[in-house]
């Protein structure tokens, strides 16, 4: 989910502050209403998504959405603050943004999936107002004033709603609308500073143009087709870019160390200007959290993550690190030996590493990637993972008969729990490859699960990727690491089925980024177990044929290759984005110097480079937040280890993480959702150990 999604949807609830509900209600009924009369095909039981909307009725829904919203901004600010309840803010407020958030992604989602250039171009038009609108709505002050002087008063609540107030305040507060006008005006310009810094840093790395020259001795190891692939100069010689496409196979596959090296030098240098921009950025990170009341960035970017605070996060990466350090020892033992019959007494070096780790799998695991790729073919691993799914949690999946739909591969489907056959949501599958479609695996969120003043309304979402549907006359075929992205992607479609929080802004998938990943990353794991691995797979000509139990073994095993030397090579950047963002004034070289030789088992940083010219996560997107990956990956390692290990389909454990660990959403805190499913606080040894176990 991009970072102006995210936005939009924290912000959303704020849309419509306390507008009169029968405004809200007449609203969404008139424009579901006309779209119906439109349409012929089935009615989507729940569900308030438009979909096949043309441009023009894009563009109108949105005025419709901002119109109204600004009504309702103008209401609640003229309510007197000796009349204010929870009925007349807080209660309309909710059940607006139940009504709204639909409508809204009905106009954003088209971006993504339409066939048609104008309504694809209309939605990002639309998405750009409605996130303009929204971001002048979360500053007004007026707004504000009312949920603060309900907040004030003290009226008893449920523990959600009372949660969902403070958010409410809390959005705006990170607004700086507590501050006095001077320091408001203030936070804005540093906010533009920032904006303005950050695109300047990407366009940097993005127009740099640089490029290297080898011949073809210097490339040995290469494959021919990555040769064709690349431009010639006029003396005869390949142009190797430093773009990652061309980094990457030649730090892999290249056997010579000096273009090795001499590619990960000039790829560790890039943009230099870089280096003075990333130390503005931060400077200006830390003066924008400190008006905030906030020691440093780290600590603002942490507040409202399960981590809490940077603190924490700096323990966190140290215990991983030290508890990785022996496997990483033997890994790099077995790397230095590999690069000394190869290329002898030179010394290893950093650049080395994606090359002897490709060296070392080969030498160990016999694993033909086209070959495995034979044994999936798209549409029995999608059976199989849902199979595996409802098995699993105990719910029934059924394909929606002609329903409406925005092209022919477009499949809808409910979901129903197997018990009480009570529906529980809906989500689409739009999954092969067109023109004009987005390029990647992802789930959005299109209507969000809520149960506000009595009115239930069950959550909608989609699953887009770019799969190949036939080749040649045959189905589509996916590579393992497909087969993997696909069935993470399915558990966050299963994460925002399962949701049962009251409020919607706690539903679905607008959680705390640290514990969002951490459902969908326990359920990879039934990608690398032979018994599971059986049901997602059949040899394309031989479906009845599942894959190989020395196939699985060693998937599962090559699963954690070297991981440890990779993980701490990851936690090096992750606490180097963590110091920068916590600590004033740091000399950037320096430190990366100092942890690069700490972490990576005394490997020293190739000289000349400055990783933080190119280190594009903790420049925009990311900042202070790097470990959030690792950390939803420890945590769910902790899950499946404890509970689903030894006996993959334990339907009592299937159904206690729906209840304990899907159903809350953000309406509980993580760290108490995690200890009451597990029964004590949630470890890191689980994440240890396995990369102990399968690591050598």
């Amino acid at each position: 989910m991009t970072k102006s999604k995210r936005d939009r949807n924290n912000l959303l609830a704020l849309t419509g502050a306390a507008a009169l509900l029968a405004i809200a209600v007449n609203f969404a009924i008139t424009a579901i209403n006309a779209q119906k009369k439109k349409h012929k095909k089935k009615d989507l039981s729940g569900s308030n998504v438009l979909v096949n909307l043309s441009a023009s009725e894009i563009h109108k829904l949105a005025d419709r959405i901002i119109g109204k919203s600004k009504e309702v901004h103008d209401a609640v600010a003229s309510i007197p603050l000796d009349k204010i309840t929870y009925k007349n803010v807080i209660l309309p407020l909710a059940e607006l943004e139940a009504q709204q958030f639909p409508l809204v992604q009905s106009c954003v989602f088209p971006k993504l999936v339409s066939t048609s250039e104008d309504v694809r171009k209309a939605s990002v038009a639309s998405e750009r107002r409605i996130d303009a609108h929204v971001s002048i709505c979360s500053k007004r002050e007026d707004v504000y004033r009312v949920v603060k002087a309900f907040v004030a008063r003290g009226e008893w609540m449920s523990p959600e709603a009372k949660h969902y107030t403070q958010c409410l305040v809390r959005d705006f507060e990170r607004n700086g609308l507590n501050l006095t006008l001077t320091k408001r005006e203030e936070l804005q310009r540093l906010k533009a500073q920032i904006d303005e810094l950050s695109m300047r840093y990407i366009r940097n790395l993005n127009d740099d143009s640089t490029s290297l020259l080898f011949n073809e001795t210097e490339l040995l190891g290469l494959p021919p087709e990555f040769l064709k692939s690349l431009e010639k100069a006029r003396t005869g010689k390949f142009k190797v870019t430093l773009r990652s496409h061309h980094v990457s196979p030649v730090l892999e596959l290249c056997k010579v160390g000096l273009t090795r090296r001499v590619v990960a030098v000039s790829y560790g240098r890039r943009c230099e200007v870089n280096l003075s921009v990333l130390e503005s950025l931060v400077k200006l990170r830390h003066k924008f959290a400190r008006l905030l009341g906030y020691s440093n960035y780290a600590d603002y970017a942490v507040d409202l993550r399960m981590a809490k605070s940077s603190s924490k996060v700096f323990e966190f990466l140290e215990d991983i690190s030290a508890g990785l350090t022996d496997s990483a020892s033997k890994e790099f033992t077995i790397l230095k030996d590999l690069k000394k019959k190869e290329e002898g007494d030179f010394p290893f070096g950093i650049e080395d590493l994606p090359y002897y780790v490709k060296r070392a799998e080969e030498q160990q695991f016999d694993l033909d990637f086209a070959a495995v790729k034979q044994y999936f073919p798209v549409n029995l691993v999608l059976s199989g993972i849902f199979k595996i799914c409802q098995d699993l949690f105990c719910f029934r999946i059924e394909e929606v008969a002609d329903a409406e739909v925005w092209h022919c591969d477009v499949h809808l489907y409910s979901v129903f729990d197997l018990s009480s056959s009570e529906l529980l949501g809906h989500f689409y599958l739009d999954m092969y490859s067109r023109d004009g479609k987005y390029g990647h695996t992802c789930v959005v969120a299109l209507q969000n699960g809520s149960f506000v003043n009595s009115a239930r309304q069950i959550p909608v979402a989609l699953l887009i990727s770019q799969f190949q549907k036939e080749v040649d006359g045959h189905p589509g075929l996916l590579r393992f690491s497909e087969v993997v992205n696909l069935f993470h992607e399915f558990g966050h479609v299963v994460h925002h089925i399962c949701n049962n929080a009251s409020f919607p802004k706690f539903s679905g998938l607008r959680l705390d980024p640290d514990f969002v990943e951490i459902p969908a990353q326990m359920l990879e794991n039934w990608c690398y177990e032979s018994l599971s691995l059986k049901l997602l797979s059949g040899f394309h000509q031989d479906i009845t044929k599942p894959i190989k139990d020395e196939i699985c073994k060693a998937l599962k095993r090559w699963r954690c290759s070297f991981s440890a030397l990779k993980l701490k090579q990851e936690i090096l950047y992750c606490l180097f984005d963590q110091i920068i963002h916590s600590t004033e004034n740091v000399d950037m070289v320096g430190l990366f110097k100092h942890l690069h030789q700490k972490v990576m088992l005394g490997l020293p940083m190739l000289e000349g480079t400055n990783p933080a010219s190119c280190f594009l996560r903790s420049a925009i997107g990311y900042e202070a937040a790097c470990y959030s990956r690792i950390w939803s990956e420890v945590f769910a390692a902790d899950i499946f280890a404890s509970k689903f290990r030894d006996d993959l389909f334990n339907q009592y454990a299937g159904m206690q993480f729906r209840k304990k660990v899907l159903a809350p959403g953000g309406a509980k805190d993580p760290v108490e959702i995690l200890t009451d499913f597990l029964g004590r606080e949630p470890s890191i040894q689980a994440f240890i150990d396995d990369k102990a176990a399968f690591g050598l």
